[in-house]
């Protein structure tokens, strides 16, 4: 881990925020949610820490999926193509569909998928994310609860990857601009 801790330019986020940012956010689902049949859908692979850690956040019952989907295979920018590589096992019918996104960018993953779940007939669809990037936005997104706003840097770390590496630091850092150009 010596070498990736190397290639980060600065820690954004510690394990330490970060866990009481995600006991924020699971609070308030559990307000918002409460009587509700609740349904957390995390896109893989970017949303596993923050889906594990806020589902033992989030104090009601509720079900839990994942969707795989990509519009930036290894590069760094989104190609605005967007594949569902793994599509939902469970029914959303009738539920409160909260998708669990790492970071939000160009918006145009997220919103092709709102779209593609809406014909499911979901009762709600909302998204939780613990990093928004908006200035980075093509497609405006409705995000119900956010982390974090960030800045326009290269971030690594707690699921976030540069061609799938980094995903395990425990923390959100800066990736140093030699190791992606």
């Amino acid at each position: 881990m010596s070498s990736m801790k190397e290639d980060i330019k600065e820690i954004l986020f510690s394990e330490e925020e970060l866990r009481k940012k995600i006991k924020e956010i699971g609070t308030q689902i559990s307000k918002d949610y409460e009587g509700k049949e609740l349904m957390l859908v995390g896109i893989l692979k970017g949303s596993v820490p923050f889906m594990a850690d806020l589902l033992k956040e989030v104090t009601i019952p509720c079900t839990m999926d994942f969707m795989a989907v990509s519009s930036y295979a290894n590069s760094t920018k989104s190609s605005g193509v967007v594949r569902i590589l793994k599509d939902l096992d469970f029914e959303i019918e009738g539920k409160h569909v909260l998708i669990v996104e790492d970071i939000i960018d160009s918006g145009t993953t997220l919103s092709y998928l709102i779209e593609y779940l809406k014909g499911r007939g979901a009762e709600s669809i909302e998204i939780a994310c613990l990093l928004s990037k908006p200035e980075r936005r093509k497609v405006e997104i409705d995000v119900k609860y956010t982390g974090y706003v960030v800045p326009d840097y290269f971030l690594v770390g707690y699921g976030l990857d540069y061609a799938e590496k980094y995903r395990n630091l425990p923390y959100v850092g800066i990736l140093k601009e030699e190791v992606y150009k």
